[in-house]
């Protein structure tokens, strides 16, 4: 996956700061991320990591302050105010938590769904229909708002999201607002989109268990990408692992200083403080990092 022909998005230490009368907010450190076309991702993180700040700078809703970022081969700190809003309608499409919100209660889900593409003057008949089946709802298209149940409005929306053809999807919590049957029901559905669209997906989530429903999963900590957790069918000669992680792999990231964060159950596995000092040393191609108390 080295080939930078595969690359979707490419961000390069890639810093946002947030301005107010008497305090700055760093929202992004110097995050470095590249996401290949037709992947299905995931970006984690706690509240005020910074994840949401890059979902809206990939859409062209907010501007990095330093750093570049590349979609398809654009970079958006380039693009004219008119470049920017023809890439935000043909290059990406939003999926938000409460995206379903935003339906008319008194259309069918046939017509939410051709309305953006009608009002967007780029409506495929061909392709909208198409989308219906791809969601699942082909009984349920002539069914007005009020008759659909929570998730099949989520569904309606999704696909209003894919109706300008995009070539990547940012989804905000997608699964936030609904149960986790429901939640499971819309993850495969993203599975499905990209298998049969070839589009590049990206999912932000507080909810570690997406990680069962997409290829790679990249956790952000601090305005920094600190981790990444693969498929490990796509690592080879994986032994001895637990249930969860014979499908699954989490990976540190070093980033351009050489520093790596190391998750916060690993510190607290071994009792090791923040701002603890330890000891590391080399040995056999490997890096071992030693507890003060550990030290002789």
């Amino acid at each position: 996956m080295s080939d930078n022909s595969n690359i979707m998005i490419e961000c390069d230490n890639l810093v946002k700061i947030y301005k107010t009368s008497d305090t700055e907010v760093m929202a992004l450190q110097g995050l470095d991320l590249s996401v290949y076309k037709s992947e299905l991702m995931a970006i984690i993180g706690a509240s005020g990591s910074g994840k949401s700040t890059l979902l809206n700078i990939l859409g062209g809703l907010d501007t990095p302050t330093m750093g570049s970022v590349k979609v398809d081969g654009l970079d958006l700190r380039k693009l004219s105010r008119m470049e920017l809003s023809t890439y935000k309608r043909n290059t990406v499409g939003f999926v938000w938590q409460n995206n379903a919100r935003n339906l008319i209660p008194y259309l069918t889900a046939q017509e939410n769904i051709e309305l953006v593409g009608r009002i967007g003057k780029n409506l495929d008949k061909e392709y909208s229909t198409n989308l219906i089946d791809i969601i699942g709802l082909t009984k349920r298209k002539k069914n007005k708002l009020a008759e659909l149940s929570g998730g099949e409005q989520q569904r309606v929306a999704v696909a209003i999201s894919l109706i300008n053809k995009p070539k990547v999807l940012l989804a905000d919590e997608p699964t936030g607002a609904v149960d986790s049957r429901t939640s499971i029901a819309i993850m495969e559905l993203f599975e499905r989109l990209r298998v049969e669209l070839g589009i590049t997906i990206i999912i932000v989530s507080h909810d570690q268990d997406v990680a069962k429903h997409v290829d790679r999963v990249v956790a952000i900590r601090d305005g920094k990408t600190s981790s990444e957790i693969l498929r490990t069918e796509m690592i080879n000669n994986m032994e001895n692992l637990s249930a969860f992680e014979e499908e699954h792999l989490e990976l540190a990231v070093v980033d351009r200083a050489g520093r790596v964060q190391i998750p916060a159950e690993l510190l607290e596995k071994l009792s090791i403080a923040s701002r603890s000092k330890v000891r590391i040393d080399t040995e056999d191609n490997k890096i071992t990092i030693y507890p003060v108390n550990e030290i002789h």
